[in-house]
């Protein structure tokens, strides 16, 4: 594998205080990280470097504050979170790395892992969408990424609301796990809704974030986190997206980076589904089943995961009112034309079909079949 043009750099047993404590310096971002990396090597001879060679490269204040050396106070949290054996800080000289990551072209200079490190180094398809999203869309992105996870790829999103979380739980349940990768430190977990995901996602999967422990939920972190989610990935599906959303910041960085873009078409009448419909008709590959990703890929599955359209279940058993429903949402009066029956019989079929299971409850009053 062609590793970049990083792999140089590529030195086992480096001091993890000299990598952590170059990057908390105030004013030294990633950019001015790597170009100190390419001139002078690993960290230990950059806080070596003269006062004038190391100004030339990141300007005077910066300089300075590699000159002063590194403050132990700041890394006594870390070295307290390293005392947790799954709690691992991966730089660009471990073989850890994400090789993937050398592909790009601003690999983060270093890594804080929670859990697993084998699964940065596997086959993977990052999996995002709408935090607002449907049950259908949860349900689709569950069962495709258990799809694709039993396939041999592992699942990569950004522990999100929404169809992040479905991504993340399918891909533990099957064989190939999931990394989430997230835009806060890793001793934070956000949102906070997702704690017991967090928690299995420690466990059985792999916890990814380039920022420093104790960085809290700032915006602007969560479109920069996208690069590393689809950089890890041989394509990105993008399972419901509104117009304007995070997932289509990452299917765009998907597509600079060289990687594969996949979308789930929608109803035209949903929000969540036009972000995924515009994707389409940029070159998107239209997908319904997770058989199509592994076809385009030319992927070799270990075996054959059924479709997430529902290829090999049972079919519903006829329902009067399943026909007059349909895949978009309805409210109950439209219900009441299309099928002949009372509102009040409508109302008690509904009820009954959302305790099966079979269909889901919208806001505004409307219902959706679920396949």
């Amino acid at each position: 594998m062609v590793k970049g043009a990083y792999s140089d750099l590529l030195a086992p047993d480096d001091d993890i205080a000299s990598w952590v404590g170059l990057s908390l310096i105030p004013g030294l971002g990633d950019e001015s990280y790597r170009k100190l990396l390419r001139a002078f090597g690993e960290p230990k001879e950059i806080y070596a470097a003269s006062y004038a060679s190391l100004s030339g490269i990141v300007g005077k204040n910066v300089a300075e504050g590699i000159r002063r050396g590194i403050d132990p106070d700041n890394l006594a949290p870390l070295f307290a979170w390293l005392g947790n054996e799954h709690n691992h800080v991966v730089t660009l000289a471990d073989a850890e790395y994400p090789q993937a990551l050398l592909q790009i072209p601003d690999p983060p200079p270093l890594l804080y892992v929670k859990g697993r490190l084998d699964l940065l180094n596997q086959p993977a398809m990052a999996v995002v969408g709408s935090r607002n999203a449907t049950p259908q869309g949860q349900m689709n992105a569950e069962s495709f990424s258990r799809n694709l996870s039993d396939s041999g790829l592992c699942i990569v999103s950004g522990m999100a609301l929404g169809i992040d979380a479905a991504a993340h739980r399918g891909g533990l349940d099957g064989a190939s796990s999931s990394v989430a990768v997230v835009g806060t430190g890793l001793d934070i977990v956000y949102p906070s809704r997702n704690h017991a995901l967090a928690h299995d996602l420690a466990q059985h999967g792999t916890l990814v974030s380039e920022f420093p422990l104790g960085t809290t939920a700032l915006a602007h972190n969560f479109p920069r986190r996208n690069r590393i989610i689809c950089g890890l990935s041989l394509g990105c599906l993008v399972i419901e997206a509104a117009i304007r959303s995070g997932s289509l910041i990452t299917a765009r960085l998907a597509v600079e980076q060289g990687r594969d873009v996949f979308a789930i078409p929608g109803s035209i009448h949903s929000p969540v589904s036009k972000g995924c419909h515009a994707l389409i008709k940029q070159g998107a590959k239209l997908v319904e089943c997770a058989s199509d990703i592994l076809d385009e890929l030319k992927w070799a599955s270990p075996q054959n995961p059924l479709t997430a359209s529902g290829e090999g279940a049972p079919e519903n058993d006829r329902h009067p009112l399943l026909d007059a429903l349909g895949f978009d949402p309805v409210g109950i009066d439209a219900l009441t034309v299309r099928s002949g029956l009372t509102s009040d019989t409508i109302c008690a079929m509904l009820l009954q079909l959302e305790l099966e299971g079979r269909i889901a409850c919208l806001p505004g009053g409307l219902y959706q079949l679920i396949t």
